[in-house]
């Protein structure tokens, strides 16, 4: 027989022994576990101080590793709480969105609940179904028209500031052309400095302020109402505020919201009594001669 091969035989019978003695100690050491005795407790303990203090070095490695186990777990645990933590936050962010939402829509409802006009005003609530959206016309389209009493020319507000004027009426709809339209030119009145100006659409966001006496005297946040000059709109409707562009020209920052408009209201003037002369204010009852 080859010397290689009863080396390997050798070996073999040695790994059997070695094997056969660790599972007997394995065996042995269970049973002794699971005697309850005193005696055998008593030895237990013998076996614990006398082996364990000697192989720390053995069990370090085991405590390192079970730390290393269960800091994974906290990590993996960590890492589970933060994407629902992401979830929910990206939930409420949905949440804040439509709180926003409501918010400003509730803001102006309450507006268009606490506007205050004149007495010699009526309005009719109207609802933009859509706009032109092109580039050289801002207009929009209303579900009321001459059937709800809609004529050319009446102003529209949408709760917080003007929006424009009807222009073109059909039965159930009508045109409204806003004030950033190169058509729009409205008069208005600086608040509180009394000054006088246009307020001239220029198909942007913001109008621009012109024919005004003294630019030393208007500034940036003061307010701009209309004029009621020309009798197209009414007077004391807010427009917006006075701001400076990139290139130092006065415009107006709107007080209407333009990029949400769902509801509007058209005014309607109704007629007031006109007084001619010094003495229209006194009647006079022709059949007895008593002023009333």
């Amino acid at each position: 027989m080859p010397a290689y091969q009863q080396t390997n035989r050798s070996w073999r019978a040695i790994r059997r022994l070695i094997l056969g003695a660790i599972v007997t100690l394995f065996l042995a050491l269970f049973v002794l576990w699971r005697i309850d005795s005193p005696r055998v407790e008593r030895f237990r303990m013998a076996l614990v101080d006398r082996f364990v203090p000697n192989m720390e070095w053995v069990l370090a490695p085991v405590t390192k590793f079970s730390r290393i186990i269960s800091d994974y777990q906290s990590y993996s645990q960590i890492y589970e709480r933060n994407q629902e933590l992401r979830q929910e936050l990206q939930r409420m962010k949905g949440w804040q969105e439509a709180a926003l939402q409501l918010e400003q829509t509730n803001a102006q409802l309450r507006a268009l609940n606490n506007v205050r006009l004149s007495p010699g005003l009526g309005f009719v609530t109207g609802e933009v179904i859509t706009d032109s959206g092109g580039p050289f016309s801002q207009s929009g389209l209303l579900n009321v028209g001459r059937l709800d009493g809609i004529l050319d020319g009446q102003a529209t507000v949408d709760g917080l500031g003007l929006i424009g004027r009807i222009s073109g009426v059909a039965e159930t709809t009508s045109r409204i052309i806003f004030l950033t339209d190169v058509s729009s030119q409205v008069p208005v009145i600086i608040r509180p400095t009394g000054h006088r100006a246009i307020v001239r659409g220029d198909n942007t966001i913001a109008p621009r302020l012109d024919f005004f006496d003294s630019a030393n005297d208007i500034l940036p946040g003061m307010r701009a109402v209309t004029s009621g000059d020309g009798g197209v709109f009414p007077a004391d409707l807010l427009i917006g505020q006075i701001v400076y562009d990139s290139d130092g020209n006065l415009r107006i920052s709107l007080a209407a919201d333009f990029e949400a408009l769902e509801f509007v209201r058209i005014l309607r003037n109704s007629p007031l009594d006109q007084i001619e002369g010094a003495g229209g204010l006194v009647g006079v009852d022709s059949d007895d001669g008593i002023v009333q």
